[in-house]
């Protein structure tokens, strides 16, 4: 997603805990960084600044909101992509473990990876976007509000999560709509993140060859992160936003709407 804001010339300060200065890693410890992705938004067009913030700590966000404030004045967008439970949920093997039995300590910390982050991300940031009207806050999550609600996804720990994150698009633009701001609910499809890519051993480059190697036919569907990231663009451009407060969408749906693709120019719907 910050990719795809660099494209369309904003602004667009990267946070997360992983950091070439190393002080902190994300529970994942994987090799990207902030300052990586700050380079790439300034490499297409953007203008990227990296912070390092982990968005559990009460005094790294608010001193994150200070910087946005005295470097800024405002903020226009603010994306709650906050995740960093993709282990603790584990993989298919692992799912469908009934919460007596599911790791309590690993469920709860799935909760508050998932949840609390990006609530406290909020109610840091929040005041600085409704300092003007027009704002926009896309909280993402996975499974939009109508999919969700009939299927049981993974466990009770990683279903309550991501129910949760779509009902606080819809509580937060019941509080934002008074000041002319909107908060929407945003799922991508199958993910070709990087450590999607390493689990297949594959890259974006020859993704396809996944498929020849036993990856499942859906994966046929899959998206990068740049296609939400171009749909979550648009609506951000888009002066008639306001219209998708409180909704739950999908990014193929966002594509659909705004004529948006992915890297290779299809709109795959992977739901």
């Amino acid at each position: 997603m910050a990719a795809a804001l660099g494209e369309a010339g904003a602004t667009v300060i990267c946070t997360g805990r992983s950091s070439r200065l190393g002080l902190r890693r994300s529970d994942y410890n994987r090799p990207e960084t902030v300052e990586e992705t700050a380079s790439l938004v300034s490499r297409l067009g953007g203008v990227g600044v990296p912070v390092v913030a982990d968005h559990l700590d009460h005094d790294d966000v608010r001193r994150l909101a200070s910087f946005v404030s005295s470097e800024y004045g405002r903020l226009h967008l603010l994306v709650n992509d906050i995740w960093g439970a993709e282990r603790l949920k584990g993989g298919p093997a692992d799912w469908n473990t009934p919460v007596w039995e599911h790791d309590l300590d690993a469920g709860l910390r799935i909760l508050r990876l998932g949840v609390e982050t990006h609530l406290v991300t909020s109610h840091f940031l929040l005041p600085l976007l409704i300092r003007e009207p027009g704002g926009l806050v896309v909280e993402v999550t996975d499974g939009t509000l109508a999919h969700n609600a009939s299927r049981y996804r993974i466990s009770v720990f990683y279903d309550l999560a991501k129910a949760s994150v779509n009902r606080l698009a819809f509580s937060q633009g019941h509080e934002l709509a008074a000041y002319g701001a909107a908060a929407v609910a945003v799922t991508p499809g199958w993910l070709r993140s990087e450590m999607m890519l390493d689990a297949y051993g594959v890259t974006e480059e020859n993704w396809r060859s996944a498929l020849e190697a036993g990856a499942p036919p859906g994966f046929a569907e899959s998206e990068s992160p740049r296609y939400v990231g171009r749909g979550v663009a648009a609506m951000a451009a888009d002066p008639g936003r306001d219209r998708w407060n409180q909704r739950s969408v999908s990014s193929a749906e966002l594509a659909r709407e705004y004529g948006v693709t992915d890297l290779d120019g299809r709109q795959p719907d992977s739901w």
